[in-house]
């Protein structure tokens, strides 16, 4: 009989990483339906090397570059490979958008032929899969070291989510799908999946999912109210305008930035759903006898620690990508009030202080249930042998 019950949990806790790893591979295979959505439907994109440049035709105006540098390429990649051309690298006097070359860098380009003549390469970007790949590659060789097999959960976790977020949800956004319920959809299935990696399929994950699930809905809820309060429009999201220009002007931008404020904030949850699952469980563990209610205050306690530092953290992460907007207001002595009516920063604040809820309510709903499902377990047993 102990022998079962060893089998039953093995399975049920390799169960997630089967379906996990079947998904990824699934997601891997499976399509967009965007593929054929080329800018460039008569052009080649490859890599190419840097030999030479000319940049005699840049106009230097202070600190904005204009005009164009060519650039001597041998192209590594595409139907033209090993041959050398000319390309060129448009500077549009934005230090955001434009790059400079010089020999040696790698290139991302468009070649644009016709037959077998080339017409013109144009030079997008620098080349910088290589580099993200060592960086990613020394990021799991880390996490594997110091983690072992839940480092390898961890991974993969972390490429699903990716699959999910590109080959579903972006997707079904751009095919007019309902922003809000596709995105709850998504995040469940995703809470759902990392939640058992991390516990197998138990107890535990129906807590932890039930808790963190339910300060989702509560940040949905939220964020619907207030940015239709605070009268944000969608298209504060970086990018969001050319989507309209793209020909997707049917798009509700505003549902989609909406959907975005649980979104972003879900991964924070579940983190604390997890911590406040497992205290209770090891409370449960040395004290078989433990009342529900005690466990429920007993997650209480580990919330209200785990709280403070998790709004922070919210905080943080979203302030940090708009410091140089803050930096030109100060530079511009402009009033703390009219900072904070900026509707750019009043949509960080809904995404802050919205987010914010769902980790404030997710900690009473994952020590409930957690209190609830694991609490109780002495009684339980009693009577079943009673019976």
């Amino acid at each position: 009989m102990k022998s079962l019950l060893l089998d039953a949990e093995k399975r049920r806790y390799c169960a997630p990483l089967a379906i996990c790893l079947a998904l990824i591979v699934l997601l891997l295979l499976a399509p967009t339906g965007f593929e054929g959505a080329l800018q460039y439907q008569q052009a080649d994109r490859c890599t190419a090397l840097v030999t030479a440049v000319d940049d005699s035709a840049i106009i230097d105006t202070g600190l904005v570059r204009s005009g164009e540098q060519r650039c001597t390429l041998e192209l590594l990649g595409g139907r033209f490979e090993g041959q050398t051309t000319t390309g060129i690298n448009m500077l549009n006097g934005s230090l955001e958008q434009d790059k400079l070359f010089v020999p040696g860098d790698k290139a991302m380009v468009v070649v644009s032929y016709q037959g077998d003549e080339i017409l013109s390469v144009t030079m997008t970007d620098h080349y910088r899969i290589g580099k993200e790949a060592i960086l990613a590659g020394i990021f799991a060789v880390f996490l594997i070291l110091f983690a072992g097999r839940t480092g390898l959960r961890a991974i993969a976790s972390f490429v699903l989510t990716v699959l999910m977020l590109w080959k579903v949800l972006v997707p079904l956004y751009l095919n007019g799908w309902n922003p809000i319920f596709m995105g709850l959809l998504v995040t469940l299935v995703l809470t759902l999946l990392i939640i058992a990696l991390v516990y197998g399929f138990d107890r535990r994950c129906l807590s932890a999912v039930s808790g963190a699930f339910l300060g989702v809905l509560v940040t949905c809820v939220l964020g619907i109210l207030f940015t239709d309060l605070f009268q944000i429009h969608g298209a504060v999201m970086a990018y969001s305008e050319s989507l309209l220009y793209a020909g997707y002007q049917d798009l509700n931008l505003t549902q989609i930035f909406m959907a975005s404020i649980f979104i972003g904030s879900s991964g924070a949850v579940m983190d604390l759903s997890v911590d406040i699952t497992s205290a209770v469980h090891e409370v449960v563990e040395k004290r078989p006898d433990i009342s529900r209610w005690e466990a429920v205050r007993s997650g209480m306690n580990v919330g209200r620690a785990a709280m403070g530092t998790m709004t922070t953290t919210l905080l943080l992460a979203y302030s940090g990508g708009y410091i140089a907007l803050l930096m030109v207001f100060m530079a511009q002595g402009t009033p703390i009030w009219n900072i904070l009516n900026y509707k750019y920063v009043a949509s960080e604040i809904v995404h802050t202080i919205v987010g914010s809820f769902g980790l404030v309510t997710v900690a009473p709903f994952t020590a409930l249930t957690s209190g609830f499902l694991l609490a109780g377990r002495q009684k339980r047993q009693a009577l079943q042998e009673a019976e």
